[in-house]
């Protein structure tokens, strides 16, 4: 059946990346990764999103604040820098790092943990690593932590288009070998 729908969902809309530029490639491969995850029964998990955003309103205010106050520009932008880059570094720094999913636990299933879905794809290399693990790793139901390096050039035409159907077998594989693989006691 997973075979179908990813055939069903290339040719609806294949998917083009320059092969040249690192970040459009990784950028479609985490958004077929959020498609296949969610499609599976893990819902979304937004409020690392939400804390963003309300961070940014924030510092917005803050900036208006400064705009308007005694000490003009100059004197008061190191003030401004640490406050800025500062506290949305260090939510990245901790708890991001480089997730491209959080989700919450499927519907109707006996675990209590989402997961936490991340990536990497070095510069000037065509080396992907996707990595699967738990939300809350120190949960009873958390299990280890997998993931899969592989050359993106299996999952690409020299066009530059998705082969998604090869791609969705290897994300489905690493979801399936998560879920089945225990927790090991220490």
């Amino acid at each position: 059946m997973a075979e179908k729908k990813a055939d069903t969902v290339a040719t609806k809309n294949p998917k083009k990346a320059n092969l040249l530029d690192h970040h459009s490639i990784k950028h479609i491969l985490d958004e077929s990764v959020s498609e296949i995850v969610t499609g599976r029964g893990y819902v979304e998990d937004v409020r690392m999103s939400n804390i963003r955003l309300v961070m940014g309103a924030i510092i917005i205010v803050i900036a208006l604040v400064a705009q308007f106050y005694k000490k003009k520009f100059p004197e008061n932008r190191d003030f401004l820098i640490a406050l800025f880059n500062g506290l949305l570094q260090l939510i990245i720094y901790t708890k991001e790092k480089n997730a491209i999913l959080f989700t919450y636990p499927p519907a109707g299933s006996f675990t209590s943990t989402g997961l936490v879905v991340s990536s990497k794809l070095p510069r000037f290399s065509d080396m992907y690593t996707l990595s699967i693990a738990s939300a809350d790793p120190k949960s009873i139901s958390a299990n280890e932590t997998v993931q899969f390096t592989k050359s993106v050039t299996q999952w690409f035409t020299k066009e530059g288009t998705l082969v998604e159907g090869l791609f969705w077998k290897d994300v489905e594989a690493l979801i399936g070998e998560y879920a089945r693989e225990p927790k090991k006691n220490k």
